[in-house]
């Protein structure tokens, strides 16, 4: 049954460096709604657009009376479709792309569905007057988009064939739990956010009841056996002769920890100012992105042999040419 993306199949032939491009803009954009999510929160202006689906009751955009809160909330709403564009071309380019790359454009429509469901979570979070606990949620359900974007993007570089390691198992199972770990470290940082003072709005927001320096002290624990971990595996990696994009890329996860720990540190004692706490943020993608590319470096996907009708059309139309 022919669909509108069969369609464009038949009519586009994207380049294998055009599909990388799509991606990448899907993972950037995956990071920069994130950074400006944390603008609306810091900005006081979460509920700037007092309700969802619309800004207000009767407009779906801010009104003047809403002030620069409304037009910051309404903008970072209107952000969503540029990811979405960007989402979408990353699927349609995986469509049209002969060979047809199936895993890629599950991977994007698997982007799309994470996409539709966070934008649901934060028109609840609006409802729920920014509840700390579906901010929470809203925060890692970017996250989790941000690993579907990011290992799309590697997958476009690499092949559709069975994965083959290139060390040993014990050390690709050590990266999973490094990459857990900072999914753990991830969600403290979310708990964090929900004891602080940048609510999201100036008005009385509730905040989760626990104390603002155990949590952030909790917080710090998770970033020090982190930091731990990754000194390990950079160390096991050089011993065993790991390749050197698996060094390099752990290499590139202790820079980043190192910088973000030091963001944290200086955030804390000087009150949390806006613009630290924003950069930490930012330095928070950046850390779960560097922890998932390790993983991702300690196995190669080959490319499938060509299939067999396409093998004997290729040799069929070697012979014609050489006959001529």
């Amino acid at each position: 049954m022919s669909t509108p993306l069969s369609y464009l199949a038949g009519r586009l032939q994207p380049s294998a460096r055009a599909v990388r491009v799509v991606c990448l803009a899907a993972l950037v954009m995956s990071v920069v709604i994130v950074v400006t999510g944390a603008a609306v929160r810091l900005t006081a202006s979460g509920l700037g657009c007092p309700t969802w689906p619309k800004c207000t009751a009767d407009t779906l955009a801010p009104t003047a009376a809403m002030g620069i809160h409304g037009v910051i909330e309404f903008t970072n709403r209107m952000l969503t479709y540029v990811l979405c564009a960007a989402v979408g071309a990353a699927i349609i380019a995986a469509r049209c792309r002969t060979p047809w790359r199936r895993s890629l454009t599950r991977l994007g429509w698997a982007q799309f569905w994470i996409v539709m469901s966070n934008a649901v979570i934060g028109g609840i979070t609006v409802l729920t007057g920014l509840n700390p606990y579906t901010v929470a949620v809203h925060l890692l359900a970017s996250m989790a988009l941000i690993w579907v974007a990011l290992v799309t993007w590697e997958r476009s570089k690499e092949g559709d064939g069975r994965p083959e390691p290139l060390v040993a198992r014990p050390l690709v199972q050590l990266s999973y739990v490094l990459v857990a770990l900072t999914g753990c470290l991830m969600a403290a940082g979310t708990v964090v956010t929900g004891t602080g003072k940048h609510s999201g709005d100036s008005s009385d927001v509730p905040r989760i009841p626990l104390d603002y320096d155990r949590v952030t002290q909790f917080h710090a624990d998770f970033a020090f056996v982190t930091v731990g971990l990754t000194l390990a595996m950079i160390f096991v990696l050089r011993a065993v002769q790991a390749p050197a994009p698996a060094r390099a890329r752990a290499r590139d996860l202790l820079v980043v920890l190192l910088a973000q720990g030091l963001i944290g540190f200086v955030q804390f004692f000087n009150g949390s100012p806006e613009l630290l706490v924003g950069a930490h943020l930012l330095g928070a993608t950046l850390v779960w992105v560097a922890a998932l590319r390790i993983p991702l470096a300690l196995r190669v996907r080959p490319e499938l042999p060509e299939a067999p009708a396409a093998a004997d059309s290729a040799g069929h139309t070697a012979g014609l040419v050489t006959a001529g």
